[in-house]
């Protein structure tokens, strides 16, 4: 009897509960990618469907290497005062400011023509490779323009660097991370890209094509394993959290998705395509790496909990994660919003030199865009922490009871 007592109490009931929770979350992310791949399959745009590829440049235009002979000064910026009458005198510039000289390859002759004030102050100096787009003139002579800077072998050097530290130091982990970045591509090219331009649901899209890459990018990264499975489950769930509040946010505040030439250059040749859908989709996107980071650090925080205290409880397991999640939140939302600063310093200072309410800013599309798309991201994130902790400390093993406390049992 005191056999069958003691062994009784040696398997706890909360080794139990375990079992449960783990069938639903196996069951809950087969579903999630059975559901994924007949999204991915019903909006993946057909032939007849898809955006027909648009020239680049005008009939005839063609991109030729050069390289940089010599450039100029840079023209003065004249700031012109409006509250100061017109005194009908133009402003002087000073003769050949904003050229540059470039040796053509395939062409005897240099070629000198003015071009963007950018180009001049970028640092260009004699010798460096660029590319210029060709066009043939009217009476016979090739007029340029110029078209970029040739990187390609400074972001090569980046990249292989990239490629050399992150297998020196995360090793295959790292390796299989970088590979799913290439699958993540793949599907954001070959699938998201198309089937918006094509019209398809901006909502759809985005969670089809973000659970595919989540899926991959994860199981690809860290194995399958239920540690894996409980970071995808809070992943999943946060998406959809982040995708109804992002598409709540455009609705409500009335954002159009066109703030600049370029989206109206992308209006003229997709017209089916739904720019809120589509500033939807981008808020998704957006908060996939960030997202991932926090659902894989919180499941690993609860599976080395247990490691380290296999005696804690699972509401234990659930309070001391979530002591490490908040830190974690206020880490992660700084990173979104300062990331946000830094790609959109220069608005920022234009906005520091006008004198206008902080609240008057909202009105701007690009602001308010930017706005949403980041209480949107911020918000499927915070949530994100607790979702993924639940799931965690539910899915992870059960506690086991010391030595000495059976023993004394037994006793």
């Amino acid at each position: 009897m005191s056999g069958s007592h003691s062994h009784s109490h040696a398997t706890p009931p909360d080794v139990e509960v375990g079992r449960l929770p783990r069938l639903v979350l196996v069951t809950g992310i087969v579903l999630a990618a059975v559901a994924t791949v007949i999204g991915v399959v019903v909006l993946w745009p057909s032939a007849d469907a898809r955006v027909p590829p648009v020239p680049y440049a005008a009939e005839g235009a063609e991109t030729v290497s050069a390289e940089v002979v010599s450039l100029s000064e840079p023209c003065p910026v004249i700031a012109v005062d409006p509250a100061v009458p017109p005194t009908g005198e133009q402003p002087v510039f000073p003769e050949n400011c904003n050229e540059a000289t470039f040796s053509v390859e395939g062409e005897s002759r240099d070629v000198t023509f003015q071009v963007p004030p950018n180009v001049i102050y970028a640092g260009l100096r004699a010798g460096d490779a660029v590319q210029l787009i060709a066009f043939p003139g009217v009476d016979g002579q090739v007029q340029y323009g110029f078209l970029g800077v040739d990187r390609d072998f400074p972001i090569a050097l980046m990249a292989l660097l990239f490629v050399i530290v992150t297998a020196l130091v995360a090793r295959l982990r790292g390796l299989l991370a970088l590979l799913g970045l290439v699958i993540a591509g793949y599907v954001l090219a070959k699938f998201m890209l198309p089937a918006l331009l094509a019209g398809e649901s901006g909502f759809g899209v985005a969670l089809a094509g973000s659970s595919l890459i989540m899926i991959v990018v994860l199981y690809l990264a860290h194995g399958v394993s239920i540690r894996t499975s409980a970071a995808l489950g809070g992943t999943l769930i946060a998406v959809l959290i982040t995708a109804v509040i992002g598409l709540w946010g455009v609705d409500s505040a009335r954002l159009s998705g066109i703030r600049d030439d370029d989206a109206e250059l992308l209006l003229l040749h997709a017209p089916d395509l739904s720019f809120p859908g589509l500033l939807a989709s981008a808020m998704i996107i957006a908060g996939l790496g960030v997202l991932n980071d926090v659902t894989i650090t919180q499941t690993s925080a609860v599976w080395e909990l247990r490691a380290a205290a296999p005696e804690m409880s699972r509401r234990e397991l659930f309070s001391s994660g979530m002591r490490i999640g908040r830190d974690h939140i206020a880490s992660s939302i700084y990173t979104i919003v300062f990331a946000y600063a830094g790609t959109a310093l220069v608005v920022l200072m234009l906005i520091s030199l006008f004198d206008r309410p902080l609240l008057d800013l909202f009105v701007d599309e690009s602001i308010g865009e930017e706005v949403v798309r980041t209480l949107a991201s911020a918000t499927g994130l915070v949530l994100a922490v607790p979702i993924t902790t639940a799931i965690a400390a539910l899915t992870v093993g059960g506690p086991v009871r010391s030595r000495a406390g059976n023993g004394a049992r037994r006793a």
